[in-house]
C-alpha cells in the first residue's frame, strides 16, 4: 500500500480547505438554477419538524437578509477606502479630515436606502399571504411561522437602528396615551372608526381577520373571520352598519355587524408624558408572546356581498359618498367601482404601471384617488356622469403609500421616499407644501376639523404636522408605552371625548390616543 509523503498530504489539506472555502462562497453566491439544488440538499439533512416547503421559504428570506447586510459591508469599505485616499491628499497638503464622520452621510443614506427596499420586499410578502391553515401557524409565501413573524425582528423598526430621528423643531405638547386594543394574532394593517352610532374601532390584520372594538373599555365586540388571507383595509358605510373590507384573498367583502356597546370602565391615571419623549424600547417586547385572543367576542362568518373580479391581492376598498357604490385597490395595477346592491363591476380604473398600494374617496364628491408603487397617484373624477376624467400627480421618487382627501380641495400623499407632499385639486403641477422625514411613511390621515397630519412611520414613529408642513408633535414611544414595531395606519376621530387619534402596527396591538388639538395649535 503507497504511503503518502509529508509534502502530499499538505497539499491534500489544503485542496480540501479550497474546496471547503469554496463551497460555502457558491453557496451564497450560486447562480438562480444551483441555489434550489443547495437549499434541498441543506434542508434534507437537518432534522426539523417544519414542512420543508416553509423552511425552504425561510431559507430564501434568510439569504434575502445575508446579500443586502453584505451590500452594506461592501459599501461601507468602499467608502473607507475612499476616505483613506482622501485624507491622504489632505494631510499632503496640510489638512486632516475625520474620515469616520465624512462616511457617516453617505453611508447612512446608502444603509437606510438598503434597509427600506428589505424592510418593503418582507411588508409585499406578507400582506399577500393567503394561507388557509392558520392551526399550523404560518402564512403561505411568508417564509416562516408566526412565531418567525416580522413582529419578532428588531428590523421592523425600520432603519431607526442606522439613521436616528429628527430633533423636535417644536415646543412641546400634551399627548396620551388612553388605552391599547390587544387581541390579534398578528400585525394589524389598517383601522377605522364607525361613522355612525354606536362608535366601534375597527382593525384589519395580517391574521386573516377584521375586528370591532369599543373604544371605551377596549373590549372586543365582534370579530369577522370570512376572508381566507390577510385583511389589508377596513372602511364602515356612512349611514348604516356594515363593514367594507379587502383582502389577501382576492376579494373584498362586505358584512353586516350589531354591537353592544359595555358599561365604561374608569379610565387609568395616565400620567401626561410629552410628544417628544424619545426613549428607546428595551429588547423585552411583551407583544411577541402569543397573545390570546378574546375568548368571549363573538364572530360573523358570512358575507352578505362579495366583490370579486380582481386577479391579485385586493389592498384597500372605500366607499363612495352615499354608499351605494365602492372602490377596491388591488396589486393586479386596477382599481375596480362596484354596485354595492348588485356587486356588479361598474367601472375598471386602468392606467397605473404598477401594484397599488391605497384608495380613498372623497367625503362629500364623487371623487376617488388611488396610489400606486409607480410613484404616482391617480385621482379619478366621476361627479359627471358621461364623462369620467383622470389627473396624474407626480412628485415622489419611490412608491406612494396612501393618498387622502381632506375637506377642502386638497390631497395628501406619503411615500416610502420619506416625503409628504400637501396638494392643490385646482393645481396639480407641483405640491405647495412638502415634509420630509427620516422614514418611511404608511397610511396617513388628516383631522376634519383642525387639518392635522398623522403620520405613521416604519421606524415605530408618530409625528403630527400641519397643512403647511409644520412639525407640531411626536407621539410618546418609551419603553412604558407606545409601539414597538412599525406602524402601518393612523386614524382620526375628533367626535369621540377620550381618544381622536388611532394608531396600529405590527406589535399586533392598536392605541388610542387624546391629543390636546388647541394646545397643539397654541404652541405652534
Amino acid at each position: 500500500m503507497p504511503v503518502e509523503s509529508g509534502s502530499g498530504a499538505s497539499a491534500r489539506q489544503t485542496k480540501q480547505k479550497r474546496k471547503s472555502h469554496s463551497l460555502s462562497i457558491r453557496r451564497t453566491n450560486s447562480t438562480e438554477q444551483e441555489r434550489p439544488s443547495l437549499q434541498r440538499e441543506m434542508l434534507e439533512g437537518q432534522d426539523s419538524k417544519l414542512p420543508l416547503s416553509l423552511r425552504s421559504n425561510l431559507l430564501d428570506l434568510f439569504g434575502q437578509i445575508e446579500r443586502e447586510f453584505e451590500n452594506l459591508y461592501i459599501e461601507n469599505l468602499e467608502l473607507r477606502r475612499e476616505n483613506e485616499t482622501l485624507n491622504d491628499r489632505l494631510t499632503a497638503e496640510g489638512q486632516t479630515v475625520d474620515g469616520g464622520d465624512l462616511a457617516k452621510g453617505a453611508l447612512k443614506t446608502k444603509a437606510s436606502h438598503s434597509t427600506s427596499q428589505l424592510s418593503q420586499k418582507l411588508k409585499t410578502t406578507y400582506k399577500a399571504s393567503t394561507s388557509k391553515p392558520r392551526s399550523n401557524s404560518c402564512h403561505a409565501r411568508v417564509g416562516g411561522s408566526r412565531n418567525f413573524s416580522v413582529t419578532s425582528w428588531e428590523l421592523w423598526g425600520g432603519d431607526s437602528w442606522i439613521v436616528s430621528s429628527f430633533k423636535a423643531t417644536t415646543s412641546r405638547a400634551v399627548c396620551q396615551l388612553v388605552r391599547e386594543y390587544v387581541g390579534h394574532r398578528d400585525g394589524i394593517w389598517d383601522l377605522s372608526v364607525t361613522r355612525t352610532q354606536p362608535m366601534v374601532l375597527g382593525t384589519a390584520s395580517a391574521d386573516h381577520s377584521a375586528m370591532l372594538w369599543s373604544i371605551e373599555t377596549g373590549r372586543c365586540l365582534l370579530k369577522y373571520v370570512g376572508h381566507q388571507g390577510s385583511v389589508n383595509s377596513i372602511k364602515f358605510h356612512p349611514t348604516e352598519q356594515m363593514a367594507l373590507t379587502a383582502s389577501g384573498d382576492q376579494t373584498a367583502h362586505i358584512w353586516r355587524y350589531m354591537v353592544q356597546l359595555p358599561t365604561p370602565q374608569p379610565v387609568a391615571d395616565i400620567s401626561q408624558l410629552p410628544c417628544e419623549d424619545d426613549v428607546d424600547f428595551s429588547d423585552k417586547d411583551e407583544a411577541d408572546g402569543e397573545a390570546e385572543g378574546p375568548n368571549d367576542c363573538p364572530s360573523v362568518r358570512v358575507a352578505i356581498t362579495t366583490l370579486r373580479s380582481h386577479q391579485g391581492v385586493v389592498i384597500a376598498a372605500d366607499w363612495l359618498v352615499g354608499g351605494r357604490q365602492a372602490v377596491t385597490a388591488s396589486w393586479d395595477r386596477a382599481a375596480n367601482l362596484y354596485d354595492v346592491e348588485t356587486s356588479e363591476l361598474v367601472h375598471s380604473l386602468t392606467g397605473h404601471d404598477q401594484e397599488l398600494t391605497h384608495c380613498c374617496t372623497h367625503p362629500t364628491q364623487r371623487l376617488v384617488v388611488t396610489a400606486s408603487r409607480d410613484t404616482t397617484f391617480r385621482l379619478w373624477d366621476f361627479r359627471d356622469p358621461s364623462i369620467h376624467s383622470v389627473n396624474v400627480f407626480q412628485g415622489h421618487t419611490d412608491t406612494v403609500t396612501s393618498a387622502v382627501f381632506t375637506v377642502g380641495d386638497n390631497v395628501v400623499s406619503g411615500s416610502d421616499d420619506r416625503t409628504v407632499k400637501v396638494w392643490d385639486l385646482k393645481n396639480m403641477r407641483s405640491p405647495i407644501a412638502t415634509i420630509r422625514t427620516d422614514s418611511a411613511v404608511n397610511r396617513i390621515s388628516v383631522s376634519v376639523n383642525q387639518r392635522i397630519i398623522a403620520l405613521p412611520h416604519d421606524n415605530r414613529q408618530v409625528r403630527l404636522f400641519d397643512m403647511s408642513g409644520v412639525r407640531l408633535a411626536r407621539l410618546p414611544r418609551s419603553n412604558r408605552q407606545g409601539h414597538r414595531r412599525m406602524v402601518c395606519c393612523s386614524a382620526w376621530c375628533e367626535d369621540n371625548s377620550s381618544c381622536n387619534l388611532f394608531t396600529c402596527g405590527f406589535d399586533r396591538q392598536a392605541i388610542g390616543w387624546n391629543i390636546n388639538i388647541p394646545a397643539l395649535l397654541q404652541e405652534k
